[in-house]
């Protein structure tokens, strides 16, 4: 829920716990217990970090999966040429409603998250670490908590973002830091180039710092004892959706994903949706027979993404669910590029056109192309990305929605998305007694009505999207048989 704490999840894990070792037994780790738990943990030179960061392959655990040793090798580079001293940002704003994995390390293990900063600081030597999270309540406490017990090798400070999902997106963040509004730059621009201030910025996820930090005491030997020879480690996985023992996991590379499904106790159903809202559908038969890691999950069609693992059960409508995401989306985004502000509404409606069968499911596929490659930032791809994969996914619901009278279920809302506070839901209705079939309402609001082989008005069952809110109301105040309305839920 916007604007509201809700409870962290619990946390499991497969085989000898590393981000969260020590939570079973102190909940959550002051210092002296990170201490004891972990133990020491010294300095590396930047030669040293980056032998490390290659030898174990650490890639990014916010999304993109970008190797950590190539950035770190990008901004010391942007840093020896501009004769400037690099900035340390630590990205746990998790801006995702449904993720989870970084407000616990917050939470409950934050010195892990300082640790890989200060190391990352050190060797680089950095004149500062900003810490980006979200204002949403979770995680800032603890944190701050935390930086009062130690000692940070440079200044270090926290900066709250709006908990939207593209505040969490690496130059927006940067943006936010610098000031500005909490948006995309709505230019490509590397961080590593020009970030905080300017300068040389090097920016990954919470996690990421949080795996150096195990890293580094472990060494890469040890480090690589557990999962796969090429994407060794652990990863958390946040296990939500229609699961009846959410959590976050941690578990090795190369996990079956069914015993993690198995773990959180998740019903059969249709799909899972893996690496979050922007992430891929993939079928339940495929999520029998994936393992938890890029390369196993890329085999069956989806994407590790930031870890987050949706499955639905039988008992939701699963083009109803996509439909609402896809609404989600579209609102949240920045609005100055064309793909966002024009393109995302059309693959909404598009998707919701699906749901109600007044459309097949090509016109989702067709909405998703024209935006491909096309926006400022990676939000666009990512929305298509995850609407065209639900229409493979549920093809056999699509034939239902769009051949019969849908697929008989109601829509439950599982996929863990904020409910904003005061927002009045409309939906267009028609007086059929009244209705002359002039068309007048489909030409005022083409985006969202359009007339049947009949010649009367037909638009999606679903509440009106606030961006054609404005359009609607005109289609009704312009009705010339008075037969279309705006009812208010």
């Amino acid at each position: 829920m916007i604007g509201t704490v809700a409870a962290v999840p619990p946390v499991a894990c497969f085989g000898e716990p590393r981000l969260t070792a020590g939570l079973d037994e102190f909940g959550s780790l002051d210092l002296a217990a990170h201490e004891e738990v972990h133990g020491p943990i010294g300095p590396l030179s930047i030669s040293s970090l980056l032998r490390l960061a290659e030898d174990i392959q650490l890639t990014g655990r916010g999304g993109a999966g970008f190797p950590f040793a190539r950035k770190l090798r990008a901004v010391l580079e942007s840093a020896r040429s501009q004769q400037s001293p690099p900035v340390v940002v630590v990205n746990a704003t998790e801006g995702e409603p449904a993720s989870w994995k970084d407000k616990v390390l917050l939470t409950r293990a934050p010195h892990l998250i300082l640790d890989g900063a200060a190391l990352a600081a050190y060797a680089l030597d950095a004149d500062e670490i900003v810490i980006g999270v979200a204002d949403d309540g979770v995680g800032e406490s603890s944190l701050a908590a935390a930086l009062r017990e130690r000692q940070m090798p440079v200044d270090t400070g926290i900066v709250t973002v709006p908990h939207r999902f593209i505040s969490g997106e690496g130059g927006a963040l940067v943006r936010g830091i610098n000031g500005e509004a909490h948006i995309p730059p709505g230019r490509k621009q590397r961080a590593s180039d020009s970030g905080v201030g300017g300068l040389p910025t090097l920016l990954s996820n919470a996690e990421t710092y949080a795996q150096i930090a195990v890293a580094a005491r472990l060494g890469p030997y040890e480090y690589a004892a557990v999962g796969l020879e090429k994407e060794p480690g652990t990863v958390l996985l946040t296990v939500g959706g229609a699961a009846r023992r959410p959590a976050v996991v941690e578990c090795p590379t190369g996990t079956p994903l069914a015993e993690v499904l198995a773990l959180c106790d998740v019903p059969p159903g249709p799909g899972v949706l893996v690496g979050g809202y922007h992430g891929k559908w993939i079928s339940a038969e495929s999520a029998a027979h994936a393992e938890v890691s890029r390369a196993g999950l890329s085999a069956v069609g989806g994407t590790l993404g930031a870890g987050i693992i949706l499955p639905l059960g039988e008992d939701t409508c699963p083009l109803g669910e996509v439909a609402q995401v896809v609404r989600y989306l579209a609102g949240e985004s920045a609005g100055q590029c064309g793909p966002c502000r024009l393109g995302l509404p059309d693959l909404a409606r598009a998707t919701d056109l699906v749901v109600s069968g007044a459309n097949p499911a090509d016109t989702v596929r067709t909405a998703a192309g024209v935006i491909k490659g096309r926006g400022a930032c990676s939000h666009p791809d990512g929305t298509g990305r995850f609407a065209t994969s639900a229409m493979e996914v549920f093809a056999a619901d699509v034939v239902a929605h769009t051949t019969r009278d849908g697929c008989g279920k109601r829509v439950k809302g599982v996929l863990g998305l904020p409910e904003a506070p005061n927002v009045v839901k409309r939906r267009l209705a028609v007086d059929w007694s009244r209705c002359d079939g002039h068309g007048l309402c489909a030409v005022v609001a083409p985006e969202f009505i359009r007339l049947d082989d009949n010649g009367f008005p037909s638009f999606p069952p679903t509440p009106v999207p606030t961006w054609l809110e404005g359009g609607a109301t005109k289609a009704v105040q312009m009705c010339p048989a008075l037969a279309l309305r705006l009812t208010e839920e």
